[in-house]
């Protein structure tokens, strides 16, 4: 079983499970991190964490242009839908679902989620998917730090994708707490740089995940790859 994720910039990933192809957060177009352009990234199933644009970004495109599935909440479905996307898949905190090559199971985030127009965009998500081999991987979306950071962890999880970018979601401190929460074996920063109010220094927080926690960072250049043993 092969499994890789890419860093697109921002908290846009694509993920490779054993060929299939999968995207986190979409945000290409407008993205100055941007490793990669909408019109070219592959696509079988866009799990996206909320409503805000720098999230949704480029799924509309994406998914019309793939035929890929679109996970995400309930109202965020509805939003697609009414875009024209033909294949959408809710789910809301604590379901999970088998979706043929991953199992996703939708967790609670803390943060808020609008769409662009400033509708309501249902309650933020992050989720945690499960690949036949067993492979483990928590993608936090935005978030605030929570104490059932402890209950996930309980999951036994390979990967941890955090935000650490401050002022909109948890920062650097909080992110070390959250791998004390979490005990992933490794743990991906995400959400910051992009702009300057979340601009961080992903070298001296990668020192800290290694002195203060058990897990180890994998701080990714946009576009950088890695692939999970």
């Amino acid at each position: 079983m092969s499994l890789a994720f890419t860093w697109l910039g921002h908290s846009a990933f694509a993920l490779d499970i054993d060929g299939h192809a999968v995207l986190f957060d979409p945000f290409l177009t407008g993205n100055p991190l941007a490793a990669a352009s909408a019109d070219e990234v592959r696509a079988e199933i866009i799990f996206l964490s909320h409503a805000h644009g720098d999230h949704v970004g480029d799924t509309v495109a994406i998914a019309q242009r793939t035929g890929a599935k679109v996970v995400a909440n309930f109202e965020i479905c509805n939003w697609l839908s009414h875009k024209g996307v033909q294949n959408t898949h809710g789910q809301n905190p604590g379901g999970g679902y088998n979706h043929g090559f991953v199992h996703a199971k939708w967790t609670v985030a803390f943060h808020s989620s609008s769409f662009p127009d400033g509708s309501y965009g249902g309650e933020p998500n992050g989720f945690v998917l499960t690949t036949p081999g067993g492979q483990r991987l928590y993608f936090a979306g935005d978030t605030a730090l929570f104490s059932d950071m402890k209950l996930i962890g309980d999951m036994g999880l390979d990967v941890a994708f955090l935000p650490i970018g401050d002022n909109y979601t948890m920062g650097p401190d909080d992110s070390i707490q959250a791998v004390h929460f979490l005990r992933p074996r490794l743990v991906v920063p995400m959400h910051y740089k992009t702009f300057p109010v979340i601009d961080q220094d992903p070298g001296r927080w990668a020192n800290r995940i290694s002195n203060e926690t058990d897990a180890t960072p994998i701080v990714l250049d946009p576009g950088q790859t890695y692939h999970l043993a």
